[in-house]
């Protein structure tokens, strides 16, 4: 079939000027036309398409130079292995046919000798199927795709051929046999030029490593062109952060060798240079010396040229947050070779300044446009500010509304005016969970909840859930509108019904709640609410405390406080902090009265790794007024949200007759380690120790702190935060044991 497609076609046309020779000039007077045209042989490709291509047309006068145009024409259509063309000659005119033969078509597609990678892998990165045309030069094509993708992954002695197999006259099975090859690895890395740094302090420096013994585990010694060309960018700076202003890395020099590659890297360190004088020059927005105060350069010892990019953005971000946003800061590097110091100057210019023309909003097929405006600290005719954009975009982030936010600025409708558009993607915000599990509080317990925390659209937060376990049966309903009146005035209003067996009581409570936020200061809000709660006692025990009494108590409190919250995520945070203060008054009616001061602060530190620092401390002091302070609310340490590894409740002050009768006072601290494990999914490991302890005036107290340390696992599932952690007591006194797991379900501390 190869061969005879080019054959076949100098025949044909041979044959062609044969035909016209005899037919053509019998009678050179005469003007032949063309009475119709006829394809014959297609099967799959209509007539139709064919005779599209060709300009000859029906009526025509007979012109062999045409039709031989036509022939080309037809052929290039690239479905055929022969066409010829064939003169019928008739009285009232003549009629053509194009005679083709069609190109096989493929049926199926195969491969073999592939184990990288699958089939489906390689059909995705081929652009020939099943039902297309036999096409040599597509098949090859497809080869070279197919080594290519194997290269990629560093198969590079990868061959690719092909078999067809003809199933009649107009189909075939089409085969692409592949030789793998191995694997081609990292032998060597070396270093010409390299006199400051060793191979190994640059090796650790790189991503890229030679092939070690553990390679089917670490994939050391794989070969990535970009990551290779990314550490030589790491390479580069390592010099001209440290005093190597002129140092320059050369392109990587790869050696193949069978399996192996040779990488071979030039480095001219140049010589190292010391910082001297920086200094500013050309527009200022502050006092000369109070610019050069924010600049870091000039402490360097050596010449830095990462602290130079940080120095250029410092300055940047102080023009722009005067509106100067395309305000312009070139440095100027001047190097003196005999003193091998370098001196830097800040070339400034302001340029003009520039306003928010327009905020332009998109993408937000939900939310409310004043729900995601009400967040911004820029508006419209205003002076531009980077801070404040960056400030907007964060706090819109916070929101947890949407998956991503990106920020297009354009060119306005003068050169002062600045058009911002805010491109956001939606993320659901309803949740409907049902489940259940086991928690050291209530046992084996089943729960479900349905919230949504963009309610119509309008940032409002409704909540329902239901909670049973063997100890505790509680109902909660919510609601929260963030901005009343249009102002970040928050409002909300809080029902519950809960029933608790405690050891030694049960207790019935139904109440609830109203409460107003207002923000004070960055990212604080100051909270007051009014709390009301009628609780039934009974079933008490002869070991219950003496601070618990039975029948109906009826709670009437207000609570101030105020709030500081900077993480990055409220479950699994890995930076910010939360700091809180609080003063409680009850006896405002009702039969319960005591003042109460709590005071609490969490700090989420990024180490390396991904890994996360957390220290918190919470403390409390309660004070019975002239009413009754009851046991339910005096403190009581232990359990997975205070000291882990105690039982719930079980640290205590303990009165003459050997009862727990909770304490008046209690401070509480908590140290961990968090480590990524699965890092998209949210599940994270972590290391803690926990001390604290509770005080009364009266009965006996551990003098010191309580203390345990453990280990767990948090876990943020599609049903909530999950903890499940197991702590050891240190230093444990008789009955208590030495530490225990513990499961829960909801937030931490």
């Amino acid at each position: 079939m190869k061969i005879n497609k080019y054959a076949n076609k100098v025949i044909s046309v041979a044959v062609f000027c044969c035909v016209l020779f005899a037919a053509g000039f019998t009678d050179a007077e005469e003007t032949v036309v063309i009475k119709k045209l006829v394809v014959q042989g297609n099967h799959r490709i209509e007539s139709d398409a064919i005779l599209r291509v060709v300009k000859t047309k029906a009526g025509d006068p007979y012109n062999a130079a045409l039709l031989s145009d036509d022939l080309q024409s037809i052929y290039a259509m690239g479905w055929f292995d022969d066409i010829r063309v064939e003169v019928e000659k008739e009285a009232i005119g003549n009629t053509v046919f194009f005679v083709v033969k069609e190109k096989a078509t493929i049926r199926e597609i195969t491969f073999s000798g592939n184990d990288e990678f699958d089939d489906e892998k390689i059909t995705e990165n081929i652009d020939i199927s099943s039902g297309s045309i036999l096409n040599i030069f597509k098949i090859r094509r497809n080869i070279l795709a197919i080594e290519s993708l194997y290269k990629a992954d560093n198969y590079h002695n990868v061959k690719v051929t092909y078999k067809i197999e003809p199933i009649d006259e107009n189909l075939a099975n089409l085969e692409f046999v592949i030789d793998e090859g191995e694997k081609v690895r990292i032998k060597t890395i070396s270093f010409d030029g390299n006199t400051a740094y060793t191979k190994e302090e640059l090796l650790k420096k790189m991503e890229t490593s030679e092939k070690g013994f553990f390679s089917w585990l670490t994939s050391s010694g794989d070969y990535d062109k970009e990551k290779l060309q990314q550490d030589l960018y790491i390479i580069t700076d390592l010099y001209q952060n440290n005093g190597y202003a002129e140092a320059r890395v050369g392109d990587p020099e790869l050696e193949y060798k069978d399996e192996w590659i040779y990488v071979l890297i030039k480095i001219n360190e140049g010589p190292r240079f010391k910082m001297g004088k920086v200094d500013l020059t050309g527009e200022f927005i502050l006092q000369k010396q109070e610019m050069l105060a924010k600049v870091t350069s000039s402490g360097q010892e050596y010449f830095n040229r990462e602290a130079i990019r940080q120095d250029m953005l410092t300055l940047t971000d102080m023009y722009a947050d005067q509106g100067f946003a395309h305000a312009e800061v070139v440095p100027q590097i001047n190097t003196d070779h005999e003193t091998l110091m370098v001196d830097l100057t800040f070339h400034l210019k302001k340029n003009e300044p520039v306003y928010f023309e327009k905020i332009n909003i998109h993408g937000n097929t939900k939310t409310r446009d004043k729900v995601i405006r009400r967040e911004f600290k820029v508006a419209e005719q205003e002076l531009y500010s980077s801070s404040k954009l960056k400030r907007s975009i964060a706090d819109l982030h916070r929101l947890d509304y949407f998956e991503d936010i990106k920020v297009n600025p354009q060119p306005g409708t003068a050169k002062d005016q600045m058009v911002m558009d805010i491109e956001v993607v939606e993320k659901a915000t309803g949740t409907f969970t049902v489940g259940g599990g086991y928690s050291g509080i209530d046992k084996l317990y089943a729960m479900a909840s349905v919230s949504e925390r963009n309610f119509l659209g309008r940032g409002q937060i409704l909540e329902f859930s239901v909670q049973a376990g063997g100890t505790s049966r509680q109902y909660n309903l919510g609601f929260t509108e963030p901005w009343l009146f249009d102002i970040p005035l928050s409002a909300g209003v809080d029902l519950y019904k809960m029933e608790r067996d405690y050891d030694d009581y049960d207790r019935d409570s139904t109440g609830g709640g109203l409460r107003l936020g207002y923000p004070l200061f960055d990212f604080t809000r100051g909270y007051v609410r009014y709390g009301y709660d009628s609780s039934t006692i009974d079933n008490i025990s002869v070991s219950a405390s003496p601070y618990i009494l039975p029948g109906t108590s009826v709670e009437s409190s207000i609570t101030v406080s105020m709030v500081y919250d900077s993480r990055n995520r409220r479950f699994n945070a890995s930076e910010g902090s939360t700091h809180t203060v609080a003063a409680k008054y009850a006896g405002i009616g009702g039969d319960i009265g005591y003042t109460e001061l709590t005071a609490g602060t969490g700090w989420y530190f990024p180490l390396f790794w991904s890994t996360v620092g957390f220290l918190h401390s919470k403390g409390g002091y309660i004070i019975e007024n002239s009413k009754y302070l009851p046991d339910y609310d005096r403190y009581y340490l232990g359990g997975i949200n205070s000291v882990r590894g105690y039982d719930y409740q079980d640290i205590s002050p303990i009165n003459s007759d050997g009862i727990k009768i909770g304490g008046t006072e209690f401070v509480q601290f908590n140290a961990e380690y968090q480590v990524p494990i699965i890092k998209d999914s949210g599940l994270v490991g972590l290391v803690f120790f926990d001390a604290g302890n509770a005080w009364a005036d009266e009965g006996d107290s551990y003098d010191g702190l309580r203390k345990s340390a453990g280990f767990g696992i948090r876990w943020f599932s599609p049903m909530g935060p999950l903890r499940l952690e197991k702590g050891y007591i240190i230093d444990s006194q008789p009955g208590e044991g030495s530490g225990r797991w513990e499961f829960s379900m909801g937030g931490s501390f």
